[in-house]
């Protein structure tokens, strides 16, 4: 199985990053959702800190860019396959940072790239 992290992860089920945490769920990711506030997104506890000790396949950003740069470190260490900007998240600071240290990543929908089977 492939895990991601979907940074801004909230209880609201009209969040994007709540619905993206639900179909990568049902896609058959192990999902690690990261968020302010602890909570339950269907069963997946809201983390308040992202997993250090995992492969991260993919990460799926909701978080807008001033939000992000507690972050940087942490994805430059881990170096997941794939980051995603979803719209609303651009970051070309992070995007360069990223691009640098040979991380794939792209301003995109992660909903959308799941149902066209990109993801």
């Amino acid at each position: 199985m492939k895990n991601v992290i979907v940074f801004g992860a909230s209880t609201n089920p009209e969040r994007y990053a709540y619905k993206a945490s639900v179909e990568f769920k049902a896609k058959g990711y192990n999902v690690f959702p990261v968020g302010r506030k602890r909570g339950l997104i269907q069963d997946m506890e809201i983390l308040e800190e992202p997993p250090m000790d995992l492969h991260i396949d993919v990460v799926s950003i909701y978080l807008g860019k001033d939000n992000q740069q507690p972050y940087y470190d942490y994805l430059l260490k881990i170096k997941p396959d794939h980051v995603i900007f979803n719209p609303g998240t651009e970051n070309p600071e992070l995007e360069q940072m990223l691009t640098e240290k040979g991380i794939r990543n792209e301003e995109a929908c992660s909903l959308v790239l799941m149902r066209i089977g990109e993801l």
